[in-house]
Order: C-alpha cells, then structure tokens, then sequence
C-alpha cells in the first residue's frame, strides 16, 4: 500500500499561494524567532523552510525599499495625486556598476548633484550653475532634464544576489504639488470671496453665485495637472530603469569635456538650438 496522500483536486494559483502563505506563517509561529531578525538569520531561517536565498534577497531588498514609498493617505492626497513617485525593477549586474552608471546618469543625464549620502541610498538635487542653466534652458543633447524639477531625488541599490540587484528610484514632488494646492485654494477662496461680497451688496444669488461656480472646474483642472505631471516623472524614472536594464544608461555625447571645454560646448549647443 502506498504511503502517498491522495492527490485530490487541482490546486490553483492563488489557493496555492494562500497555502504557501498561511504554511509560513505556522511555521514561524513554531520556531521562536523573536521581534528582530539580522539578515544572517533570516538567510537560516529561509533555507530551514526551503526558500531559495535568492529570493529571499529580492524580497528582502523590496521590503527595505517600501519605507521610502509608505502609502499616502488624506483629502490632498486624493484631490492632487501623490507628493512622491517611486519606479523599482530587480537589474543584472554588481552593486557598485549600478551605482556607477547611476551616479553619471544623475550628474550627466539628468544634471543632479549629490545632496546626502547614505549608508543605504544617496539623495540628489538640482545642479544649479550658469552652466546646468543653460544646457537645462536649451534642452542641450534632446533631452528635458526633468528630474531636476523634483524637490530631491533618492536612488537605492540592494544586492538581491551575487550578479543581481534591486534598484529603487523615487523623486519627491512635494514642492510642486504645494504649488498646484496653493494655486488651487486661492482660485477657490478668491471665487467663494467675491460671492461673498456680491451676496453682501444685495446681488441676486443666482448671479453672485457665478465667480464660485466658475472657479470650481478651474481650481479642479489645476489639481489634474498635478496628476499629469507626476506620471511624467513616474516615465521618467522608469526610462532611467529601462536604460540600466539594457546597459545604456552612459551619456554618449559629454557636454563638458576633462580639459575645460565647457564654453565651447555651451557655445555649440546655443548655435544648434537657434539654428545657426
């Protein structure tokens, strides 16, 4: 007679999962594993339990990187979008060429500068300078250096395993969206103020009524131009995802050479952009 449990029923993919979940979760009941684990005991308990290290680095990396894109909650949040934009994607490749190619994409692509440094990701801002000014004012090299927008952009890198990494990238808008609030609360207090006043002159409602009636489409047509732009900025992110991807994300033409010829390539780039 055979020892095999009877196979029963086809086991889906999602009741699959659901088991794999709940099966975990009984098995670290069991074992006393404490409130912390180190990343050492971690790695133990996953190969206890049969999980490939690998991963178990992937999902390490992505929970780590969930603290920078905790979820945004509260009346703004709906009416405006969100105040940050985050794009992450597991890439081939050593931790320190990633970091490499993303720090001269940051710099030279995109014309950031390093804010802070981490031990665990790095904050950029925008490079100010005649020079950045210009290549921003003429689009130098085609492209639109959108990023330089953002109030601070953080860029992580977590070894997922020996020759992959896990690659999060999010830029903070707060600025921006403050900007669409506050432009959007004065296009509404300034059509509910003149309502106000023409109710108080005797104005027949129907007509006092108007600036507030107008202002409200308005003030809402500047809340979606918040949302637009903020998928602009996710596109972006992800193109800077898909050039480490694909290994393309060296600037080819430099528009500032090791030997001081930056006026000369300024020079270049205006008589390009004017047609000259």
């Amino acid at each position: 007679m055979s020892d095999l449990v009877p196979s029963g029923p086809r086991i889906d993919r999602p009741a699959l999962e659901r088991i794999l979940q709940r099966a975990a979760e009984l098995q670290s009941r069991d074992r006393d594993i404490g409130d912390n684990l180190s990343d050492s005991e971690l790695m133990q308990l996953g190969e206890e339990v049969g999980i490939l290290p690998q991963h178990l680095k992937k999902a390490l990396a992505e929970e780590r990187a969930r603290e920078l894109t905790a979820t945004e909650t509260g009346m703004v949040t709906r009416v405006f979008g969100f105040r940050r934009v985050a794009a992450q994607r597991t890439v081939v490749g050593k931790a320190d060429q990633i970091e490499r190619a993303l720090r001269e994409w940051m710099t030279e692509g995109e014309l950031l500068q390093v804010k802070r440094r981490y031990p665990d990701r790095t904050s950029w801002e925008r490079k100010e300078g005649a020079f950045a000014s210009i290549m921003r004012g003429f689009g130098a090299g085609g492209r639109k250096y959108l990023l330089s927008q953002a109030t601070e952009v953080v860029t992580k890198v977590f070894e997922a395993d020996e020759n992959l990494c896990h690659v999060q990238l999010v830029a903070d808008l707060s600025s921006k969206r403050n900007g669409y609030v506050i432009g959007s609360s004065v296009l509404l207090g300034g059509g509910a103020a003149t309502t106000g006043i023409a109710l108080v002159l005797g104005v027949m409602a129907p007509i006092a009524a108007i600036p507030v009636v107008l202002s409200a489409p308005i003030a809402a047509a500047v809340a979606r131009s918040h949302r637009k732009e903020a998928e602009n900025f996710q596109v972006a992110l992800e193109q800077i995802l898909d050039r480490l991807e694909h290994g393309e994300t060296e600037v080819k033409r430099r528009l500032i050479g090791p030997n001081g010829e930056g006026v000369s390539r300024i020079a270049e780039e205006i008589r390009k952009n004017l047609g000259i």
